[in-house]
């Protein structure tokens, strides 16, 4: 009993790693346009703008006061997509300017709210 399980875990582990050999591609390697690059540029700046925000004494404050460390509120912002930041950074850009009619209350609260939102897309 014990070389007839011995050999059917040998076919097993044998199929599994062919199996393995077989499912891996060749790496290629190619030029990217300059319309890709400026995107990962751009991306890489509105999450930057996004970060800032949320590193701001008043957003931060509030964001203690939730419950959502500052560090933690970094993180998720990490954590969002390239698409989640442009539409995030899209909809802070449609904000008021300073001074509107948003108080720094009304300005955590949308940026809470995204980030929610965000983290259960």
């Amino acid at each position: 009993m014990n070389h007839r399980m011995r050999r059917y875990l040998n076919v097993v582990l044998a199929a599994g790693l062919l199996g393995s050999i077989a499912s891996v591609t060749p790496a290629s390697a190619g030029m990217i346009g300059t319309e890709e690059a400026a995107v990962d540029s751009q991306a890489s700046n509105e999450r930057e703008r996004v970060k800032a925000l949320v590193a701001r004494p008043e957003v931060a404050k509030q964001l203690q006061a939730l419950g959502v460390p500052p560090e933690k509120a970094q993180a998720r912002v990490d954590a969002m997509t390239d698409s989640e930041v442009r539409t995030l950074a899209g909809r802070l850009d449609a904000l008021p300017a300073a001074g509107g009619n948003f108080t720094d209350f009304q300005w955590v609260m949308i940026i809470i709210g995204i980030v929610i939102i965000a983290l259960l897309v």
